[in-house]
């Protein structure tokens, strides 16, 4: 998942491991009453008092009983200590083995609960200095423990995906509700959602940057079922209605949420289906498993289609990609931009335009606008040619021009109509920058 909910009791300083097991396993078997003999417990290797309270106290069998390496640490130095695990033992019909065995990557013993003793504070040295009150950090899955008192193994199969995966099929217009993409899908609309009622927007760097690739990704997958039209966004409404009643601002945020959903799909859209088109085509013509650098590189830099999705769509495919072969090709890229770095000082000094630009992009991510100037190798142009590089001011943009430490804008122009009868104006943006008083986008047509 990349978004679920995480339920779980602190205690810091007040009590610890003894009372916080009886805690969890009163819950888990008391008031849920989960079937103790479906159940597995894994201590840390070195925490004897907690192999003792889960054994002696609690009555667990050595043979349910694993160890694991399992301590947890908030970073290099702080707080740290053992973990404690439960786990759902879902039937011998699921595969795999049980927590601590060589076969524990299986499916069928689930991890429902954790619990954290943090009882040291590690020093920059590596040293372990007691906590003067040790504490506790309970964790439960709130989709995995559903899944158990629901009777399923799958946590998409519980009521709280059901009818999301129902909403992502109507949208997608898909009847195989078990298809995997529609669980991606419905997991992603949560996840995308709360980030940006939260105040996430999508961005190149940082928690935006996370937020856009994970909305690429749904995107994706909703072009593997045959849509090729905008449709994530029509999820948030879908997801108010389901989890609405607990967290109201879902309610209230829907509207902004669907309109920056909105502009994310419309800003990917064209750069998907050309990349995946091109992507299906060289992987067609593949003689081994690695789609080769060159490729990857030219799918980045020259239709705007990013290297992490490039790496996902091929993993899907049983391929790889040659990471050293982009990086050498971006390395190459960066030395020709610094080489011809002498255009941008040269437009400045040489070009004079009436005028100026209208930023727009504080409000929307699309706007219509006119072509003002054409502009190749430092002078006003009447006409680019396809696979010339140049730079295209306008009259209005919502790209945002190289200032104030952030960079220029990337994206794409396309043009009204098709030029006599030909295919349709498509100009990739690579960078914007202030020239005077206007914006010119420089790329490619």
């Amino acid at each position: 998942h990349t978004f679920f909910e995480m339920l779980g009791n602190f205690s810091f300083g007040d009590y610890f491991k003894r009372e916080a097991i009886h805690f969890a396993w009163n819950f888990i078997t008391g008031t849920l009453g989960i079937p103790k003999d479906r159940l597995w417990v894994t201590v840390f290797k070195e925490d004897d008092e907690a192999a003792r309270i889960w054994s002696e106290e609690i009555g667990i069998h050595p043979t349910r009983l694993g160890e694991k390496s399992n301590f947890w640490s908030m970073g290099e130095t702080g707080p740290c200590g053992p973990c404690t695990e439960i786990f759902y033992d879902h039937g011998a019909e699921i595969p795999g083995g049980p927590p601590g065995s060589p076969d524990e990557d299986g499916d069928r013993y689930v991890e429902i609960w954790n619990l954290v003793f943090m009882q040291y504070d590690r020093s920059s040295d590596g040293v372990m200095v007691p906590l003067p009150k040790p504490s506790v950090d309970t964790g439960m899955g709130l989709e995995r423990v559903a899944a158990v008192m629901q009777g399923v193994h799958s946590n998409y199969d519980i009521d709280l995906f059901k009818s999301l995966i129902r909403a992502a099929a109507e949208v997608t217009g898909t009847d195989d509700l078990e298809s995997s993409s529609l669980r991606v899908i419905a997991d992603h609309i949560r996840a995308c959602t709360f980030l940006i009622i939260d105040g996430v927007v999508p961005s190149n760097e940082g928690r935006g940057y996370v937020l856009r690739r994970i909305i690429r990704r749904a995107i994706r997958h909703g072009h593997k079922l045959g849509q090729t039209q905008p449709f994530f966004h029509k999820l948030a409404a879908s997801l108010a209605r389901e989890m609405g009643a607990y967290y109201a601002e879902l309610v209230s945020g829907e509207a902004r949420a669907t309109q920056v959903l909105l502009q994310e799909e419309i800003r990917f859209a064209e750069t998907l289906t050309t990349g995946m088109a091109l992507l299906d085509a060289e992987t067609a013509k593949l003689k081994s498993t690695v789609i080769p650098g060159e490729t990857v590189f030219r799918l980045y830099d020259t239709y705007g289609f990013p290297l992490d999705l490039t790496a996902d769509v091929a993993r899907e495919r049983g391929l790889s990609i040659d990471q050293a072969g982009f990086d050498a090709a971006m390395a190459a890229q960066r030395g020709r931009a610094r080489a011809a770095s002498k255009f941008g000082t040269d437009l400045r000094e040489s070009v004079t335009l009436p005028g100026k630009t209208e930023f727009v992009g504080y409000d929307r991510l699309t706007n219509p606008a006119r072509v003002t100037a054409l502009i190749f190798d430092g002078a006003v142009v009447d006409a680019l040619r396809p696979g010339q590089e140049g730079q295209v001011v306008l009259d209005h943009t919502p790209f945002y021009a190289e200032s104030g430490g952030q960079i220029g804008d990337s994206g794409v122009l396309v043009g009204a109509a098709p030029i006599a009868g030909g295919p349709a104006t498509r100009f990739m943006v690579r960078d914007t920058q202030k020239i005077g008083a206007y914006c010119a986008h420089r790329g490619v047509l």
